[in-house]
């Protein structure tokens, strides 16, 4: 794949969040698989994915302007949750017309 393709979401993703994929990915989406390696409980694993899943979706779902990538930022960090940033970027978007 040319790097010019590879999806923003991916870009957006940390050299851990990428490991964490691959090990998934290689032991065919087995959490218990990945607690093991990891030497964590599998709903620290759960939420692990949880937050990798949040961090996709924000990506894919917003546009590159700064107070969006602000919010993604705070979601990603854990400062409010998915469902709040979805609710302030959708907000924001409104006022400005795009919606």
């Amino acid at each position: 794949m040319d790097i010019k393709n590879v999806p923003d979401w991916i870009l957006s993703l940390d050299e851990e969040d990428m490991e964490f994929i691959k090990k998934f990915v290689m032991n065919s989406g087995s959490l218990k698989e990945i607690a093991k390696i990891y030497e964590v409980s599998y709903p620290t694993v759960r939420i692990k994915l949880d937050r990798l899943i949040e961090k996709i979706k924000l990506s894919d779902a917003t546009d590159n302007e700064e107070f969006i990538k602000f919010i993604k930022q705070l979601s990603i960090d854990d400062r409010i949750n998915l469902e709040d940033a979805k609710l302030i970027i959708e907000k924001y978007k409104k006022e400005k017309g795009d919606i």
